[in-house]
């Protein structure tokens, strides 16, 4: 079982199963038709074709068509075979994601000139049958579904480190973990970190996390200020544990895959 997470700046979080396809453009739903599953790119160039490509899952592989008349650069950065690649795709390739984390830079594709960036992280868990919805925040009813992030990606590891102090009793902890603490719970637990020793990629995860335990009305980082930051992060880890984002269990589920890699 694997599951595709296509993120970037500006940008909705999509989560793709296999049998799913992503067609994505400057205005994609213009060729993809009425209903098909298409992802609008922010701020993009005028030049930038409609369609620029299209993102398929299958059980198996995850597969890119470029169709864009731009050219862009993919990079595979972390589980690509024998090491991290790069390739330039133009129009009319075809071509397999490596699992892990991938960046497309859609060269001189925003407004501004500058290159635009698209995260696909592919995440393959084979003991996970489970379909997992992903939802932009929770209602406070508790017969509602919980809202969920996609177990075992990034954004999921990223949670359980946060949380860790509530969900193992230890809610009195004088402050939630640093960028630095985060970054080496998760490479303990995962065996890889993605990129999150780069402090900016853990904030990018804390901000997904927040939109999805709060919704957009009370998310603390869009209505807090910048000198409230501290108290931003211990919010977020709070409310990430009170709806159940990770659970105790998952805490132990990690623990033990840590321990049976010594």
């Amino acid at each position: 079982m694997r599951h595709v997470v296509v993120r970037g700046p500006d940008m909705p979080t999509t989560v793709l199963r296999p049998g799913e396809r992503l067609a994505f453009g400057r205005a994609p739903h213009q060729v993809a038709g009425a209903g098909a599953p298409a992802l609008s790119l922010p701020g993009c160039a005028p030049h930038v074709s409609r369609l620029v490509g299209v993102l398929a899952v299958t059980g198996e592989t995850v597969t890119l068509h470029w169709s864009g008349a731009s050219e862009a650069q993919l990079s595979s950065l972390f589980d690509a075979p024998g090491g991290a690649r790069r390739v330039v795709v133009s129009q009319g390739t075809t071509v397999t994601l490596d699992a892990g984390e991938n960046q497309l830079l859609l060269l001189r594709g925003k407004q501004s000139g500058a290159d635009l960036r698209i995260d696909v992280e592919i995440v393959v868990d084979p003991l996970d049958h489970t379909t997992h919805t992903v939802h932009t925040g929770w209602s406070g009813d508790p017969t509602a579904a919980s809202p969920a992030l996609p177990r075992h990606s990034r954004e999921w590891y990223v949670a359980l480190a946060l949380c860790e102090p509530w969900l193992t009793g230890a809610d009195d902890y004088p402050r939630p973990p640093s960028n630095r603490e985060i970054h080496d719970r998760v490479l303990a637990w995962h065996g890889y970190a993605w990129n999150l020793v780069r402090p900016q990629r853990v904030d990018d995860a804390l901000r997904l996390i927040a939109a999805v335990a709060f919704g957009p009305d009370t998310n603390p980082f869009t209505t807090e200020d910048a000198a409230r930051k501290q108290h931003t992060r211990f919010a977020v880890a709070r409310r990430a544990a009170e709806v159940r984002l990770v659970t105790p269990a998952d805490l132990a589920e990690v623990e033990r895959a840590r321990r049976s890699r010594r």
